[in-house]
This record gives structure tokens, sequence and C-alpha cells, in this order.
């Protein structure tokens, strides 16, 4: 029987911290590094290590879950003072599941290739409560040797994993595609919901028609119960949301594909964050219909 593997998790924002909650409740020795102390106050707390630098963990880590918001958070992660890559030691592995540009992620790769560290592009989705409790989706692009590797702690992480491939790089557009549909569903159920108010239908039942009906969607659901509560508190702000559909929208444009109903979804994510509302979570963007 194999060890179990030891991980490392950079990055304990909502998703990140949620990760290692469940890692770390399935009997797993869980490092952890985030840039907030108070983040990684209550890691410590609940019984994890916390280390100074993203080389000090991986040094302690067979396996490095680097959760971060951007390809610039990621760079100063692996590249920069203190990064994943000023280690010597070969045989180590990074497993991204941030959401980035395809191209990102390949060149995230081959720099660590030339460290003699191995990755694998692992995109994540579902939330903190999904990521908490291993139910979250995983779009896996690796080499059947490495997910062999870390079978312990995929399968504790997930109990929805997709291998989508062998090619770095199509975990990531997979996800992108993912989000840029959520993106544009999002948008659409908070603009029947506003229209639903403003011609004077009661909220709550015509969510519950939709949440029946053929109007909808997951997202939707999610999110506009929440908004219906009056309930802004980030679980994914609308600033990262705003993020992934411009990555998606950039992708097809690479791709010469035209996205118009992503660009429309994009425009209202963008009002929403020069509203003010970046740091609200994304279900704000029914503000931007009801200019409240």
């Amino acid at each position: 029987m194999h060890p179990r593997t030891q991980a490392g998790i950079i990055g304990i924002g909502a998703m990140g911290m949620a990760m290692a909650r469940n890692l770390h409740g399935k009997g797993f020795h869980v490092r952890v590094r985030d840039i907030r102390p108070e983040a990684e106050a209550e890691a410590i707390s609940l019984g994890m290590t916390a280390c100074s630098t993203p080389a000090a963990l991986a040094q302690q880590s067979d396996l490095v879950i680097v959760v971060v918001v951007n390809a610039q958070q990621i760079d100063e992660v692996l590249f920069g003072d203190g990064g994943i890559a000023t280690i010597s030691d070969a045989g180590k592995c990074v497993m991204l599941c941030s959401t980035i540009a395809p191209e990102d992620t390949v060149r995230c790769a081959e720099r660590l290739a030339s460290h003699g560290v191995a990755m694998i592009d692992a995109p994540i989705s579902g939330g903190p409560a999904r990521a908490e409790a291993g139910t979250m989706s995983m779009m896996i692009a690796a080499e059947d040797e490495l997910l062999a590797r870390y079978r312990d702690v995929l399968d504790a992480l997930s109990d929805k994993q997709f291998h989508i491939s062998a090619t770095i790089g199509d975990g990531a557009r997979t996800k992108l595609v993912n989000n840029l549909l959520a993106g544009i569903n999002l948008v659409a159920g908070a603009e029947a919901l506003a229209l639903g108010m403003k011609i004077g239908l009661d909220p709550q039942r015509l969510f519950e028609v939709i949440c029946a009906s053929s109007g909808h969607s997951w997202i939707f659901q999610d999110r506009m119960a929440r908004v219906l509560k009056d309930d802004f508190s980030p679980r994914a702000f609308a600033h990262i949301l705003t993020k992934d559909v411009s990555l998606a929208t950039a992708m097809a444009d690479t791709a010469q594909f035209a996205t118009p109903l992503g660009d429309a979804a994009l425009e209202i994510f963008r009002k929403t964050v020069e509203n003010g509302w970046a740091d609200l979570d994304d279900g704000a963007v029914i503000k931007t219909y009801l200019g409240n």
C-alpha cells in the first residue's frame, strides 16, 4: 500500500480553505500558505501547518495544490522569490486549480518542467460548500501516471473528476467554456428576475416557478436564492466571474469564434464591477439591472 500523499495548498481563500478543511478532515496532514495572516491563523487553529513560503511548503509536500486568483499570482507562487521553482529537489508535482488562460497554463507547465517539477492542469468548480464536502467538479488534463500517483488526494477532493486529456491546457479550456455558460446563465437569470420585479410579480413566487420550469439553471437557483434574502456576502466574488468570462471570450477571439451572448454577459459583469460591487457575491449582477 502506498503511503498517504503529503499535500500542500497555496491560496486558502474560500475554495482553497474548503479544500484544506476537506483533506484535513479525511486525515491528511495539510500544509498551507497564504499572503493573509488571518487565513493561515484559521488553518493553524484547525490543526494544519502553515509554511513561510511556497518553497518551504513544496519541500514538505509531494503534491502542491495552487488555488490563487490569477496568472500573476501563480507566477509569483511558482517563480517568484521563495517560489516553488527555487527548490532543488525534483520529483514534485504542482496541481493548478485556478481559472487562468490556457496559454498561461501551458507556459507554467513548461517552466516547471525545466525545474524537474510535473504539473496537473485541474481547474475546479462547484463552490466552497461542495469543495469542503469533496463533491466539487475537477476538469483534469494530465498524464495517467500522475493521476495514479496522487489518486488518494484527487479522490478525497472530488467525486466528479473529468479526465479531459493528457494535454496540458485542456483542463483550462474546459473550465473557461463552462464558466462562459455559467456567466451567461447567471446574467440571464438576473435579468429575468429583475424584469419580474419591475412588472410587479412576487419575486419569491417567480423564483419558485423558474426553479421548477424550463428557465431553471443551477447557478440561477444558487445565486438568486441568496439575492432574495438580500444576501450578497461573497461565496464567489463578482470580480472573479468577470475575469473568467473575459478569459473565455478572449479564448474564443483567438479561435475566431463569435460569442455574442458571452460578450453581452461580460458587459453586465463589467458594469457590476464598475458600480462598486466587485467584492460582493456574483449574484450582485442583479443590482446592475435594479440600480441599487
